[in-house]
């Protein structure tokens, strides 16, 4: 027999003041956003039966969730991050926006502050023996005219799938660095081929994706933020063609138009070449990267 009360007046009125709704104390956004958690939380436990036992082990992941740092993670394997870019699409055409290089998620791994350095760059500290990589683009406006002075904000895994900062046994910004374009626009950057990688195997992301039947795979794959004034900040990665997981990334990343190609020239370096077209700012806010939590390399 399934008892449901989580619609009557006693509960809705409960879930208010544990809100603190009614108060003039606190974050009214956050209150509304604590009562709806509250309420539909309520809904699934009566709808699906949720057990004690059940409860109790979800509050008990969570806590190996964040302890072990994986909530981004998490959030991508889970596709929340890959919904934000959809809801993002879904607004910009109906605003009438369109065009340009697509988005697609950020990840958890960016870490604040990389060099800049001026029209190329090279990425990589020299200690990993990996395939060396010729990565080149340009960026221009969706009116095709090239952006000189535009932000290439790049970072990407070593050949183990591990990434500076997280990885300590890295040097500081190691494969990752800012490049401003020159006069025609273009960015150039010397690296080394990342590999895929998988989620920490021993991790919470993992032991939930095995529960669901999923692997937890990405591509390799090179991330980028691009800005330029008066257009919109963009963020975005490209997968490179010919890995297995190209389009199974347990993150949900690969789009169409973000493919990059790899080829491989005769001095044995893998050329990878990719343009990105932005489109113009149409508030000063577009400009902006999101103000999401991101790590800063100390000194």
């Amino acid at each position: 027999m399934t008892v449901a009360i989580s619609h009557s007046p006693e509960v809705q009125a409960f879930f208010a003041k544990a809100a603190g709704i009614g108060n003039d104390q606190g974050n009214p956004r956050l209150k509304q956003i604590v009562l709806r958690i509250l309420q539909d939380s309520a809904r699934l436990i009566e709808d699906l039966a949720i057990s004690d036992d059940e409860f109790w082990q979800a509050v008990d992941y969570l806590n190996g969730l964040g302890s072990r740092h994986e909530a981004g993670l998490l959030m991508a394997g889970l596709g929340l991050e890959h919904f934000l870019d959809l809801l993002s699409d879904a607004r910009d055409s109906l605003a009438g926006h369109g065009g340009g290089t697509p988005r697609t998620i950020e990840g958890p791994l960016y870490v604040a502050g990389a060099p800049l350095c001026e029209g190329e760059a090279k990425l990589d500290d020299g200690r990993d023996p990996g395939q060396p990589m010729q990565l080149e683009g340009q960026v221009r406006g969706l009116d095709g005219q090239p952006l000189a002075g535009a932000i290439v904000d790049v970072w990407h895994a070593n050949t183990q799938g591990l990434y500076s900062y997280f990885d300590t046994s890295q040097s500081a910004y190691n494969l990752r660095r800012r490049i401003r374009t020159d006069a025609q626009g273009r960015y150039r950057a010397r690296s080394i081929v990342p590999s895929g990688y998988g989620c920490p195997a021993d991790g919470p992301t993992q032991a939930c994706l095995d529960q669901l039947g999923r692997h937890g795979q990405r591509p390799a794959h090179i991330h980028f933020f691009i800005s330029a004034p008066g257009h919109r900040h963009l963020t975005t990665q490209i997968n490179l063609a010919g890995d297995e997981y190209l389009w199974d990334d347990f993150a949900h990343a690969t789009r169409d138009g973000l493919v990059g190609e790899v080829e491989q020239l005769d001095d044995g370096v893998a050329r990878v070449s990719f343009d990105f077209c932005l489109q113009p700012a149409v508030h000063a806010d577009d400009e902006q990267r999101s103000q999401r939590p991101r790590a800063l390399q100390a000194g």
